[in-house]
């Protein structure tokens, strides 16, 4: 069974229990400054969590593209990726727990045939002011012998946007998880806390399936049960997969198999005694592609710095997974193996196959310069071929240069290692505590100026392709109360006549006060009727489309369809008026616009 088949045989499964599959987010958000990327299939539906009616109904089922910057210290073990496709079903106050579990021990027993003398469950223990979840015990204990059901606590089996209870604020939904863990026939690695799924940390259990009951709101005093209970499921194809293959290490699958195979001929050397090197090289550049795909280019900011990191850091491991004799080892063939191995269920990688390996190969180019220009900076080694250096310095060619610990030593400096490790995880908190406040659940703050600003952004879409053409698209955006940030792609500054001209197209639509209305359409409709937007082939159904003065038939004709998410104000003239305050050169054909409505 391959990762293809186990993706179709879960859509059909909750197909047949009634759910409406939706599309693939995109991987980038567009209109979501909260977040850098869609880290789950949850995170772009938390507004209908919430309550927002959804327009395909109260069962959702779908496949979502999902990358955490936060695991790329942890890649490097059999289980962590950045990059992994979550399978995902809802109930927005439909179905509960006792159709929950029961589906899912179906599918994972019926549909892919996991022995379920393997599988473990774990439980939420309860806290104050939340009991236990003895509701999904009672369910699970008809299901499962009670010695393979665990009790855990709120840092295991509890979700909220903001973590455990305690960091609950007043109004915030969440509520106790259930967890699927499946058991490997291989005995515990040494030093191992226990001997169960909520305690071992060796890998001998691995967590496959998450389902959340989002029953609970916080008020001042005590939690309240909700008037709509939701429920979000969530499995990793990748573990999933290494289930049903029995392989405690996902990077031995056949998800993976293909692309270590391509590092072993590049460097010479056996994933055997490598493996630590080769699944950094496999995951971060199988990352690189994906983030690639979704028009992220290497840069010093935000989404640009990651896609970088990851790109220097595989470049780093390739380097120490190959032999001194065998030479430098070949990016663009692991690229291939990628790229011919993800493209089977992401076409559209094939298809920006080219684009996707210029881009990396150029970043290999910049980071050989930079290894040249951070060693004139520090200057060069002793007659010995070392050079003490502070480890301030060598955190230094790490944060601002992206040189890794590895490659500083390699080009002969000497310095306190474990000063470095403590400012490396100094920096490691920092950055986990930035993500985590960039990601509050994925919801954008849906104040009246910010839902202005997100109207906004389509006209000034629609207003730079007046100007530009049609091949202009949008690559990104953020949104706050305060102002409009939108890029797109464009191979030269606007002048000053014509960004006036931009602001002017907005500010008549605004005026003609354009009513703004949705329609679910048929994929291949939305994209007859023009409508821009981030389309994906592979998934078929409807997709939620935004028009600005007019729908999909008759007249008038709209202004302006978009494939979006929402919210939007009813009518334009709700903006009042629109300013443009700057413009940005992000390189590589990129542009940003600042802009501010009222």
């Amino acid at each position: 069974m391959t990762g293809k088949d186990i993706i179709e045989k879960y859509i059909k499964f909750f197909e047949g229990k009634g759910h409406k599959r939706i599309t693939n987010s995109p991987l980038v958000p567009i209109d979501d400054p909260t977040t850098l990327f869609t880290s789950s299939g949850m995170q772009p539906l938390i507004p209908y969590l919430l309550g927002e009616v959804h327009p395909a109904g109260k069962r959702l089922v779908n496949v979502q593209n999902s990358f955490r910057a936060v695991d790329i210290d942890e890649v490097g073990d059999n289980r962590h990726t950045t990059f992994f496709r979550m399978l995902g079903n809802w109930s927005l106050g439909d179905y509960f727990k006792k159709e929950e579990i029961p589906w899912l021990w179906e599918f994972l027993t019926e549909e892919l045939k996991i022995p379920s003398e393997r599988l473990y469950i774990t439980i939420f223990e309860g806290t104050e002011g939340v009991e236990k979840d003895n509701e999904s015990f009672e369910i699970w204990s008809k299901i499962v012998p009670k010695e393979r059901i665990f009790w855990a606590g709120v840092d295991k089996n509890w979700w909220s946007r903001s973590g455990v209870p305690a960091n609950m604020p007043v109004g915030e939904i969440g509520g106790p998880d259930t967890e699927v863990y499946y058991e490997f026939d291989n005995p515990h690695f040494k030093g191992c806390k226990g001997k169960d799924p909520v305690t071992c940390e060796c890998g001998k259990f691995l967590e496959i399936a998450n389902s959340v009951f989002i029953q609970y709101q916080k008020t001042e005093d005590v939690f309240k049960e909700l008037p709509q209970k939701n429920v979000d499921f969530g499995g990793g194809l990748e573990r999933l997969l290494a289930a049903v293959e029995d392989k405690s290490d996902i990077f031995k699958t056949s998800l993976f198999e293909p692309i270590i195979k391509a590092i072993e001929r590049e460097s010479g050397k056996q994933y055997k005694g490598n493996e630590n090197s080769m699944r950094i090289v496999a995951d971060h550049l199988r990352a690189a592609v994906y983030l690639i795909d979704g028009k992220v280019v290497p840069s010093n900011k935000e989404r640009g710095y990651i896609l970088r990191r990851l790109i220097r850091r595989a470049l780093d491991n390739l380097g120490h997974a190959h032999s001194a004799s065998s030479g430098q080892a070949d990016v663009e063939n692991i690229i291939s193996a990628i790229v011919a191995e993800c493209a089977k269920t992401d076409k559209s990688l094939s298809q920006n196959f080219e684009e996707i390996k210029n881009v990396i190969l150029q970043e290999q180019e910049n980071y050989k310069n930079v290894i040249n220009v951070a060693e004139k900076i520090i200057g060069g080694a002793d007659d010995n071929g070392t050079k003490q250096i502070s480890a301030d310095e060598a955190f230094k060619m790490y944060s601002t240069h992206g040189l890794s610990p590895t490659q500083i030593k390699s080009l002969g400096y000497i310095f306190d290692e474990q000063k470095f490790a403590g400012l490396m995880e100094e920096h490691s908190k920092k950055s986990k505590t930035a993500s985590s406040g960039m990601f509050k659940g994925g919801l954008a703050d849906h104040s009246e100026l910010t839902i202005k600003g997100h109207t906004a952004t389509h006209l000034l879409h629609q207003a730079l392709r007046d100007v530009f053409g049609n091949e202009l698209h949008q690559t990104g955006s953020n949104i706050t109360s305060e102002r409009v940030r939108f890029d797109f792609n464009l191979d030269r500054m606007l002048t000053i006549d014509e960004l006036k001209r931009v602001q002017d197209i907005v500010n008549d639509k605004i005026l003609e006060n354009l009513p703004i209305s949705f329609e679910m359409l048929p994929l291949q409709k939305a994209k007859e009727i023009g409508a821009i937007g981030l389309f994906d082939d592979k998934y078929e159904g409807e997709v939620k489309v935004y028009f600005i003065g007019g729908g999909s038939t008759g007249s008038p004709r709209p202004y302006s369809a978009e494939f979006c998410g929402g919210p939007h104000v009813d009518f334009t003239g709700k903006l009042n008026s629109f300013t443009i305050i700057k413009q940005e050169n992000l390189g590589k054909g990129q542009k940003r616009i600042y802009a501010k409505v009222t």
